[in-house]
């Protein structure tokens, strides 16, 4: 049994059907600078929701094989043209290989565009993330679905997902109340049909907000510190058990010992009496 497909169960996610991939997994093709002079991440708030999120997705989809996500690497999706490439902050690829890694992603190689990524908006960056982005990566590249983020608590809130539907049209997805939270709160979410997650903002305590993915029951995937602190609970408890199983040997052991103790006193009074008695 796959525990992960058990729990993926428990919270009514299913996962999306998608074809393999026509073409094959490339690591490198020559002639494709895989670098730039370009910082990964521009803040500590954007390496924080890049960071958080690529582990929460590569978690999420660590035993499937055909799923591969990439952080801020080149997508190359034009033969021959090393200028039509781009680097979104994340994106999930279906129907290709999770291994090996890439240091660049070449959609003719691979045979399939992503099918979604993420932006989290920048200084340097909001006005082509908002503008340019959404059809650049639907329209052009032909990824299926494109999100963008502001995870810098003190700025102006902002979460936005567009989508290119079936017509190949280019819609804004639209801000809902999720299922689990109807009558009991205002908090809106984006659903990602591509990855069947929902995505919503969460305020943390160093002022990131983080983009936050969903079962779509609403249990949040968990967060590398999140799975640590449970591992480390679940450390203690189980030494807690352990301590308190040795001093029930211990205790054990010892009115053993005295049982046993006290029945050979026994024997040795009642061998005295039949001595006494004879």
């Amino acid at each position: 049994m796959n525990p992960s497909v058990d729990f993926r169960r428990e919270h009514g996610y299913v996962l999306p059907v998608y074809p393999k991939a026509s073409g094959k997994a490339t690591t490198y093709i020559e002639g494709y600078p895989a670098e730039d002079d370009e910082p990964m991440a521009e803040t500590q708030f954007h390496a924080r929701q890049i960071v958080t999120l690529s582990y929460q997705l590569g978690a999420f989809f660590g035993f499937e094989e055909k799923v591969y996500i990439g952080t801020d690497n080149f997508i190359y999706y034009a033969k021959g043209d090393i200028s039509k490439k781009v680097a979104p902050d994340i994106f999930v690829v279906l129907g290709v290989d999770a291994i090996p890694a890439r240091r660049s992603f070449y959609t003719w190689a691979e045979g399939v565009a992503p099918a979604v990524a993420f932006e989290f908006l920048s200084d340097s960056t909001e006005r082509k993330d908002r503008v340019t982005k959404p059809q650049l990566y639907l329209q052009t590249i032909g990824m299926q679905e494109y999100f963008i983020h502001q995870p810098q608590g003190d700025r102006r809130p902002e979460s936005r997902g567009w989508r290119r539907t079936a017509a190949g049209e280019i819609i804004e997805i639209p801000p809902e109340l999720p299922p689990w939270m109807q009558g009991t709160s205002e908090q809106m979410a984006l659903f990602s049909k591509a990855l069947n997650l929902w995505f919503m903002p969460e305020d943390q305590p160093d002022k990131v907000k983080l983009l936050r993915p969903y079962y779509p029951d609403g249990t949040p995937l968990p967060t590398y510190e999140e799975v640590k602190q449970e591992r480390n609970q679940a450390r203690q408890e189980r030494d807690q058990f352990e301590q308190e199983r040795d001093q029930f040997e211990e205790e054990r052991n010892y009115f053993r010992t005295r049982t046993e103790n006290l029945e050979a006193e026994v024997e040795k009074l009642r061998a005295l009496l039949d001595e006494r008695s004879s």
